[in-house]
């Protein structure tokens, strides 16, 4: 079957736009503005025939012995002995990875967890260590705990003395 050659058409010629003339913009005259008038100080009635009141240039020095300190709001001891810190914490888990510092941590003990925001006692449900049940932990171990609350790295935890 033969093959058809195609038929080269005119090409279309484009069409040349007409220059359209700007239209002539006048220039806009600015108005001279005032300025806005000072406001005097003196406010009130007259001061001319005021007393003159005598004004204080500086507090009273204080001895150089007797110096103030800002009072802080004392903050309660912690109920029991620092035992580890918080090192990570996995919210959607609600489990916090810990170091224990000092001492052992078993199963059913008492811990008290405080932070920037932190503030809250729980006892110990499940310990695991290596993603194995663990029922006791012992000095630079780092283990996982499942929390009630929120924790924050760095947060400080104790065992509460029974």
């Amino acid at each position: 079957m033969p093959t058809r050659k195609k038929a080269k058409g005119k090409t279309k010629a484009k069409r040349k736009k007409t220059p359209v003339a700007k239209a002539t913009s006048r220039k806009k005259t600015t108005t001279a503005r005032k300025k806005p008038a000072k406001k005097s100080l003196v406010r009130g009635p007259s001061r001319k025939n005021a007393a003159v009141k005598p004004r204080r240039t500086s507090p009273p020095a204080q001895p150089t012995s007797v110096r103030r300190t800002p009072s802080l709001p004392a903050q309660p001891a912690p109920p029991g002995e620092r035992i580890g810190v918080v090192t990570h914490y996995y919210s959607h888990l609600s489990v916090a990875i810990l170091r224990l510092e000092f001492g052992t941590l078993r199963v059913g003990d008492v811990i008290y967890i405080r932070g920037h925001t932190t503030d809250f006692s729980q006892r110990v449900e499940s310990l695991e260590v290596n993603h194995a049940p663990a029922t006791e932990v012992g000095p630079n171990d780092d283990f996982g705990l499942k929390v009630i609350g929120h924790v924050r790295e760095h947060d400080v935890v104790y065992k509460v003395r029974q």
